[in-house]
């Protein structure tokens, strides 16, 4: 059966061909040092025969962490041995782990960062309301400096790659999307390709510079989103054209930015009650005040809202095979080895967030009967509750009056 196939990811033997994608932990301190429990997160993981892991995003920079509390950070040399514990671990339990690094870019609070956020361009982000610095060109090289820099601590701390973020709105999709970037300098929207690629191109040879060609890099990218001016397929196949041309190791391919989150993940059914109490932006502390927001509102606001499916991100990722070599990763909506097994006809690997949540050991379950089904109800309060001092965790089998 092709999901439990031994594969090749660049230079990495994978037992499998099923990858837990990057998923916020919230479980590291507030200078982005890794605690016990993000130890044991992912030694947890690595037990229970996953082909790989990447872990949640770790800042590159301190002004590019995000609002979310317990963000990890590989900015600092001075973290290596921290995390050397961790993949240590992972490796003796014969898994593979990729660090996610990311730049927030305008997708962050001032007040969670200690710094002005900063971006592409000056355009709001609609969710996070801040104005951002215009970054100088001379800045955005020595941020790519930093990914470079932040790419070599993670190999010394014996991560087996990288997953550059360039998808959900952060900083590289900002420089990508022309809804955004208006720049006029060497990092501007390409004229022929009408995306952006001067930043990402930047950020790959940097990191290359610094940790070697064998060194494995992977990407996320977002097949499309929900603003106005909408990333199109000509587009998104000229991003895959060009990550073709640069050789990266893997392509995993999402949707979406943070400015409209609930499409990114998808839910069964919108976790509004969560969402009026906890949610930075919408939240409502007055019970009765929640109760008239929902009867008048909540139908408008839910109109814009993506409704859960199955393999949803799937139709992008059969796209980008069509014009690329480079394995593709599948994220989004797989809750059956059935489902997994079938779309490995169409990619070469499928990787899962929410499953792993609240079952660590799905892969087992699937290896005793391919049609299992996650007991994951895709209500997405995990999600919604990474907003809060909570660190990552089910809630599908809480009663709502402990959140509520």
């Amino acid at each position: 059966m092709k999901l439990f196939e031994e594969s090749k990811l660049g230079t990495l033997t994978l037992k499998n061909r099923i990858i837990r994608s990057a998923t916020f932990e919230g479980m590291c301190d507030a200078q982005g040092f890794p605690t016990e429990a993000y130890k044991e997160l992912y030694t947890e993981l690595s037990r229970n025969e996953i082909g790989a892991i990447i872990t949640g995003f770790a800042y590159i920079a301190p002004d590019g962490r995000a609002m979310q509390p317990g963000q990890a950070g590989i900015d600092s040399r001075e973290k290596v041995k921290f995390f050397k514990e961790i993949t240590d671990q992972v490796h003796n339990n014969d898994c593979k782990i990729i660090m996610q690094i990311a730049h927030t870019g305008r997708q962050t609070l001032s007040s969670s960062t200690g710094y002005s956020v900063k971006g592409v361009s000056n355009k709001k982000s609609p969710y996070f309301n801040q104005t951002p610095k215009v970054l100088t060109t001379e800045e955005i090289k020595a941020l790519a400096e930093k990914f470079g820099e932040s790419s070599l601590y993670a190999k010394d701390s014996g991560f087996d790659g990288v997953q550059i973020h360039a998808a959900h709105g952060y900083l590289i999709h900002q420089f990508i999307l022309p809804s955004i970037n208006d720049r006029d300098d060497i990092f501007k929207i390409d004229y022929e390709l009408k995306i952006g690629i001067g930043f990402l191109d930047l950020v790959i040879d940097k990191i290359r510079e610094n940790c070697g060609w064998d060194f494995p890099i992977l990407i996320k990218v977002s097949g499309s989103d929900d603003y106005k001016e909408q990333f199109s397929t000509k587009q998104f196949i000229n991003l895959i054209k060009f990550l073709d041309t640069k050789k990266v190791t893997g392509i995993e391919i999402s949707y979406g930015t943070m400015d409209h989150a609930l499409n990114i993940f998808r839910c069964s059914k919108i976790p509004i009650d969560i969402i009026l109490k906890f949610n930075q932006k919408y939240k409502i502390k007055n019970k009765t005040l929640r109760a008239v927001w929902k009867y008048f509102f909540y139908g408008f606001a839910s109109r814009k809202v993506i409704k859960y499916s199955p393999a949803y991100n799937l139709k992008y990722s059969i796209l980008a095979k069509a014009y690329t070599d480079i394995p593709i990763i599948s994220v989004g909506g797989f809750r059956t080895g059935t489902e997994i097994n079938n779309a490995l006809n169409e990619v070469d690997f499928i990787s899962l967030s929410r499953p792993f949540i609240v079952e660590p050991d799905y892969i087992k379950k699937i290896k005793a009967d391919i049609n299992y089904k996650s007991k994951c109800i895709n209500c997405s309060k995990c999600a919604i509750m990474s907003d809060t001092n909570e660190s990552l965790r089910c809630y599908s089998n809480f009663n709502n009056s402990e959140l509520l």
